[in-house]
């Protein structure tokens, strides 16, 4: 599909880069600079956006959108879709600024580096107004509860999480032909009116003692409360699909397909889907352990016929995009010294928000699942080579978002998991046994990570 007609725009490519560069020297720069440097749990082109926003999410009317870490879309990637895709979404991008026709927008870089800054701006808006929502109703079912204290888990008070390429997506399927009423305002609109659906949360109870100290007498009084904890989740963009939306099962594919085109085109790397050739269930590896590295690594496959056919979350299996689940349990599996299968991982992420439905996991599914399981994570960037080799070398493990290459043919988390006397580095490929044989030139990894990757990545060094 769209993969192979890609390499035909290597050119188109080069020229949208150099195009990016001497625009981001003009970009505009604001309070909000410190945060956007920071990126987001999404990475690519929304998490600069995303990470101001959120940071800054006290004071939205002061923020200056900041675009410096956003990559330019190659332009012209709309020309490899369906007619009527390159129709929607230039319409969409068009009615932004009112009077732009689809080509006029497709053809100009700055209306399109624009599009994209207005585009996560809005939507990052909303799903900070959806986290005000589910805290506000919590409240208000705290104040009734009669219990003596709250305690509100929220996985996404450091980084949202969200497919910024689905919501667009899904709102230009939503939309059939009717191009001329695509507009951000409109999708806005909608977006808003299920807004107190975004996030759904669960609560439990529990005893927790405190103990009071007499000023005068330092006598000590230990009192019994009654905590109610609430975790917040978010519902995912799947549940618009059907509340919001409304969509057919026909328009759904074909949002998919939109969503997957734009990730794949603006290099976010959250499309982590295997292709049909690489999909193929195997035997079991069960008991299957690495010992010629540093460390004893555990290694799970997410084609294993254990748990390749397993739903991660609804709209796929961890066999077709469960790498970011199964490279976390072969991690946490061997640093705990305790069993953690993908299918454990895989729930734990639709269960916390890091599922990205259709395309994969979120980038923060890595840093966040670690410290969940009590391991520290610090993470790394392609000019870290020493730091990412000393970190091997001193038995720690590192979790490489990959890029289009020996890898993948568009995302993949794999394991670092050692490092050879000579230089060469072991890995723990999640999606190939073989592979996960070989050893690797630490500079071919580097060259072929995500380098838009976002939570700290490309590189998460755990241990």
């Amino acid at each position: 599909m769209a993969e192979d007609n890609k390499s035909g725009l290597s050119e188109l490519t080069e020229k949208s880069a150099s195009a990016a560069s001497a625009i981001q020297g003009a970009v505009k720069t604001g309070k909000a600079i410190a945060a956007a440097s920071k990126g987001a749990a999404v990475g690519g082109p929304y998490g600069a956006v995303a990470g101001a926003l959120w940071a800054n999410r006290k004071h939205l009317g002061k923020i200056i959108i900041v675009a410096t870490a956003i990559t330019l879309i190659p332009i012209l990637f709309l020309l490899m879709l369906p007619l009527m895709v390159f129709n929607t979404v230039g319409a969409f991008f068009g009615g932004l600024f009112g009077g732009g026709t689809p080509d006029m927008v497709m053809n100009d870089n700055i209306a399109i580096y624009e599009n994209v800054n207005e585009i996560s701006y809005t939507v990052t808006s909303i799903l900070i107004e959806g986290i005000d929502d589910v805290t506000a109703r919590i409240n208000s079912e705290f104040a009734s509860s009669g219990c003596d204290g709250l305690e509100i888990i929220n996985p996404y008070d450091a980084n949202l999480v969200y497919n910024c390429n689905l919501f667009v997506s899904q709102y230009c399927a939503a939309k059939d032909k009717d191009f001329e009423s695509i507009k951000l305002s409109d999708m806005a609109s909608v977006l808003r009116t299920g807004k107190d659906k975004l996030y759904s949360y669960t609560s439990r109870t529990e005893l927790r003692v405190r103990t009071e100290v007499d000023p005068e007498t330092e006598e000590e009084t230990r009192i019994t409360e009654n905590w109610v904890i609430y975790t917040i989740a978010y519902n995912g963009e799947h549940y618009f699909a059907d509340t919001i939306f409304h969509l057919t099962g026909e328009q759904k594919v074909l949002a998919q397909n939109y969503a997957q085109n734009m990730s794949l085109f603006m290099d976010d790397g959250m499309y982590q889907h295997l292709t049909s050739s690489e999909y193929i269930i195997g035997p079991s590896y069960e008991g299957i352990v690495f010992t010629d590295g540093q460390t004893q690594v555990v290694y799970y496959n997410q084609l294993d016929s254990r748990w390749a056919t397993v739903m991660y979350g609804t709209s796929g299996t961890i066999g077709q995009g469960g790498c970011g689940p199964t490279s976390m349990a072969i991690v946490i599996s061997t640093l705990t010294g305790q069993a953690h299968d993908p299918v454990e991982l895989a729930n734990w992420s639709v269960a916390n928000g890091h599922r990205c439905e259709g395309n994969g996991s979120y980038h923060s599914l890595i840093p966040e699942s670690a410290k969940a399981y009590g391991l520290a994570v610090e993470g790394a960037g392609v000019n870290d080579a020493q730091k990412i080799a000393d970190a091997l070398a001193s038995g720690k493990l590192v979790v490489a978002l990959m890029s289009k290459g020996h890898f993948t043919s568009g995302g993949h988390y794999i394991v670092l998991r050692g490092v050879t006397a000579d230089g060469k580095i072991l890995v723990a490929d999640p999606a190939s046994y073989s592979r996960s044989e070989k050893q690797w030139e630490l500079s071919l990894i580097l060259n072929e990570a995500r380098r838009g990757a976002g939570a700290g990545g490309p590189f998460w060094i755990i241990g």
